[in-house]
């Protein structure tokens, strides 16, 4: 059964969004260690167990990926990412790796803490299938659906069922598959994001 207070691991080398970032899921009832750089993220990893790691995905030194490759090839610990930067490949890779959820900067805490939920809800579900087992992790367009539920959960402040439910309406509107829509809505916001301000 899940603890009441799962830990939680912010890296991000930007010290303010970590410091907000840090203090709002700590205000939201987390347990949250925090590092600023691949290398801390890695050894806090190793000593905390934390149950999800939010990674931001460029940073100096060890990246986002660098640090989620670790944790996906010698931790049980889920992660998602953060970024402000919107690169297909980037996006492609992360779900590729196992990513619970991409997070798009810049951040309000209010809608990240049901995202957050979302992703250690899909983390315990993953944990508890057999790993042989009738429920395989889901493949690059299941992890696509997730993004894009996480971009409607930040865009248009939904808690994870109503963006899933906002996801399947759009779909059956469009008149297209899920998983279609997911990926296009995934590349748009990374096109978005890509626009120099």
């Amino acid at each position: 059964m899940e603890t009441a207070n799962p830990t939680l691991m912010v890296v991000d080398d930007d010290r303010l969004v970590l410091a907000t970032l840090v203090a709002g899921l700590r205000q939201a009832g987390f347990d949250v260690i925090e590092a600023d750089n691949g290398d801390d993220a890695i050894l806090l990893a190793r000593k905390h167990k934390p149950r999800l790691a939010i990674l931001d995905m460029r940073m100096q030194g060890k990246s986002g990926m660098d640090v989620a490759r670790y944790l996906a090839a010698n931790t049980d610990t889920g992660f998602m990412f953060l970024s402000a930067f919107g690169d297909s490949d980037i996006v492609e890779e992360a779900t590729r790796m196992g990513a619970l959820g991409y997070l798009v900067k810049p951040l309000d805490v209010r809608q990240i803490v049901p995202a957050v939920r979302a992703a250690l809800s899909r983390a315990t579900e993953m944990r508890s299938s057999p790993p042989s087992g009738s429920a395989p992790v889901p493949d690059a367009q299941g992890r696509d659906d997730w993004i894009a539920i996480g971009i409607l959960m930040e865009r248009l402040r939904l808690d994870y069922d109503r963006a899933l439910l906002a996801l399947r309406a759009q779909a059956q509107a469009e008149n297209k598959d899920v998983g279609e829509l997911a990926a296009s809505m995934v590349e748009a916001a990374n096109r978005l994001n890509s626009i120099r301000r």
